[in-house]
């Protein structure tokens, strides 16, 4: 870290502070506007309409290529030897192509590794038009077109590896459409024309914390997951709706609007005070018997519309909600709130609907789906006739599909809740809700797993009391040490220019942290290795933007008008390896949009910083 306010001049930390400060903030940011005046109108027709009748789950495919300027290079390599195929074998054949980059840059830029596949393929219908894979790849070589401008070369390895190696006339043309395409700083992906990206509208449920308590660590990963893969569907040119599914409904409220009244609570409380009266009334919940009956009467009467419970009630979510936004300015997140009590009025109706169709059945007093394989069934009203998470999250499912219309809808959620949505996904699929009348693919459903968070101890991440980690304490403390840090040496900044960089830096490190590891595993949290100026951390990649930057505001307006082609020059190895790693992003935003894996993107934001 000390390293890294020596290396840095204070005009270098200024110009970071004007520019992106993550991976994710190489991605363009979609209509506000458009997204929360759509969603508001949702609010006048929460009844339901008429289910679609068909139950076929299909998933729609996402395999769109995409274009920063041009085709990305993946899909040209893809193109050119889907020409070479049909050439070779017309009509024969009907595969999509695996390309891929070569693990060994001395044999190629990419490789297609099909060959194999293909003859397997022929050999199956009895076709003996090649004798091995390699002959078939020496026929695909020999189809693919004469043309200086596109591979330098193309060669057979081993079995039926086709390596081709991109001519320096091709990356220049390309490095300078990206140049002129993102002459203001955002990068420019956006679909080429594929008939088989039939995703307009997706809805992406993140964050979700609960009212009347702090957000902690595990809402983190949620929030950030969450909003890179909207701002990476939103850079490929998807609608993308972001809904903030809050805990702001059930018998909880119950406990805290009572015990609030008994302590005559002042109007402006602060969220610990409340979290601290909800730890009370929880206590009194379960230990007092006259306290739980006037608790469960206060559900009844918030359910019922009591003025003066539900102005309560809204006041305690607008307290919580406060706080939320706070944390939310600070990771940069701009969420439509959709808490449970939006659904309320849609769940009877909803599982009425499923009791009609046969999918939902009384057990032992409740109403239970059941899967087709073995397991527990998904309770979607209790035994009590009290609704729960599942009824709430089938209502949701039902409103989003049938008054938002979303071609694909993805839960942020931890991997815990994998069975859940598994439940919930297949009741729906069941349902016919799924289907469009029009024939369009089915709604696509993905739940978006992630795991815990861990003390450096090997232990879930706790405070020293054994409590969650509120996600403020955290983000707080990520900047307190980039101040401290900051301030100790003689980096030229005055007090304001300190508390930015500090800002900046801190909230970085946090989130790349989160990001660059596989969200299906568990990660250690870990302050001296995220701000470590080393290795795949924020750190070094603010290192990095902050010399580029540097080398940007030498160049003048004028030097990007009068900005040609003839002006990339690719003469050396080096340039060559910056220019493929430039064009790579294409690639690297749609793994990310098909994997659901936003690691692919710091992953290829890391190669790039190294290779630079």
């Amino acid at each position: 870290m000390a390293s890294l306010v020596a290396s840095i001049p204070a005009r270098s930390i200024q110009l970071c502070g004007r520019h992106s400060v993550t991976a994710v903030d190489v991605l363009n940011r979609g209509s506000l506007r458009k997204q929360f005046g759509s969603a508001d109108r949702l609010r006048e027709r929460l009844r339901p309409r008429a289910f679609h009748r068909r139950a076929n789950a299909v998933r729609a495919a996402v395999a769109a290529p995409l274009a920063a300027g041009g085709d990305s290079l993946r899909a040209t390599v893809k193109s050119v030897f889907a020409e070479a195929l049909t050439a070779v074998l017309p009509g024969e054949v009907q595969l999509d192509l695996n390309i891929t980059e070569c693990s060994n840059p001395k044999l190629g830029d990419y490789q297609c590794n099909s060959a194999m596949q293909i003859f397997a393929e022929l050999k199956r219908k009895g076709d003996t038009s090649f004798s091995n894979p390699r002959s078939l790849a020496e026929a695909l070589v020999k189809a693919l077109p004469e043309n200086d401008n596109l591979f330098a070369s193309a060669s057979v390895a081993g079995p039926g590896f086709i390596n081709v190696t991109f001519a320096p006339a091709l990356l220049a043309k390309q490095v300078h459409q990206t140049v002129r395409n993102s002459a203001d700083g955002k990068a420019k992906i956006s679909q080429t024309s594929d008939d088989t990206f039939a995703i307009q509208r997706v809805v992406v449920d993140f964050s979700s914390p609960n009212i009347a308590k702090e957000m902690h660590v595990g809402h983190l990963r949620s929030t950030i997951i969450g909003e890179t893969i909207c701002r990476a569907l939103e850079c490929v040119g998807i609608e993308t709706i972001r809904l903030n599914h809050v805990g702001d409904w059930g018998t909880q409220f119950g406990m805290l609007l009572t015990h609030l009244e008994d302590q005559a609570e002042a109007d402006d409380f602060k969220i610990n005070d409340l979290q601290g009266f909800y730890k009370e009334s929880k206590v009194r919940f379960d230990t007092d018997d006259a306290f739980k009956t006037r608790s469960q009467a206060a559900v009844v009467k918030l359910q019922a519309g009591d003025t003066h419970t539900v102005g309560k009630w809204k006041d305690i979510c607008e307290i919580s909600r406060r706080e939320f936004e706070e944390i939310y300015e600070l990771l940069d997140i701009n969420i439509l709130e959709r808490g449970e009590s939006f659904y309320n009025s849609l769940i009877p109706h909803v599982l009425d609907e499923l009791v009609e169709k046969n999918i939902a059945v009384q057990s032992d007093g409740a109403l239970c789906i059941f899967q087709d394989k073995e397991g527990p069934p998904l309770i979607c009203r209790k035994s009590d006739g009290g609704f729960n998470y599942a009824s709430t999250d089938l209502a949701a499912m039902w409103q989003r599909v049938n008054d938002v219309r979303a071609d694909w809808i993805i839960y942020v959620t931890d991997v815990g809740q994998n069975k859940h949505f598994e439940a919930v996904f297949d009741a729906a699929a069941r349902a016919g809700w799924l289907n469009k009348d029009d024939g369009a693919p089915s709604v696509r459903l993905d739940h978006v797993g992630f795991g815990l968070v861990m003390g450096e101890d090997g232990k879930r991440f706790r405070t020293r009391s054994g409590d969650t980690v509120p996600l403020k304490a955290l983000l707080s403390e990520a900047q307190s040490r980039c101040f401290e840090s900051l301030s100790s040496r003689n980096s030229g900044l005055d007090p304001q220019q300190l508390q930015d960089a500090s800002r900046i830096m801190g909230l970085a490190a946090v989130k790349y942290a989160d990001l660059h590891n596989n969200r299906l595993t568990n990660y250690t949290f870990s302050y001296d290795r995220m701000l470590d100026m080393k290795g795949n951390t924020a750190i070094y990649l603010l290192y990095t933007h902050a010399r580029i930057s540097s080398i940007l505001a030498r160049a003048t307006e004028q030097d990007f008008a009068s900005f040609s082609v003839d002006d990339v020059v690719l003469s050396h190895e080096k340039e060559k390896a910056l220019a493929l790693t430039i064009l790579k992003l294409p690639d690297a935003v749609e793994s990310l949009v098909q994997e659901l894996l936003p690691s692919r993107l710091c992953d290829y934001t890391y190669s790039l910083c190294v290779t630079f």
